[in-house]
């Protein structure tokens, strides 16, 4: 099992940037997939979730109405349109499938994760 994400970059505050995980050796139809991130010198935190069979999403408030997670059922991809970024929005992301095909984005957020991608670094200067 193996999560490729990719679309990170060097932007300025207000840009847009999208994010996207291709999975190899998964089927991304049955599980929850999300999106993590870590800034420099903090913890892991989720940022977006989205269950792959009734598209039921969640968002941390931190991103609410700035990004976006969609699928892609053709390609097997995840994406995160991030728009309106920030400063503070500078960090690595990641990639995320869910441990349980039952997990829901809740799950996720509580840190059922089965597999992580490799991670992409968005920097936002100001």
């Amino acid at each position: 099992v193996q999560l490729q994400a990719s679309g990170g970059g060097l932007v300025q505050t207000g840009d847009s940037l999208r994010l996207s995980c291709t999975g190899l050796g998964i089927s991304f139809r049955r599980l929850t997939m999300g999106w993590f991130r870590q800034g420099p010198g903090e913890e892991r935190e989720f940022v977006a979730g989205m269950r792959w069979g009734d598209s039921q999403k969640q968002y941390a408030d931190s991103v609410k109405g700035r990004f976006t997670i969609d699928k892609d059922n053709a390609r097997n991809t995840v994406s995160l349109q991030m728009n309106s970024l920030k400063p503070e929005d500078t960090a690595v992301y990641y990639c995320a499938a869910a441990r349980n095909q039952h997990d829901s984005p809740y799950n996720v957020r509580a840190g059922s994760v089965g597999s992580w991608g490799q991670g992409t670094l968005v920097t936002v200067s100001s």
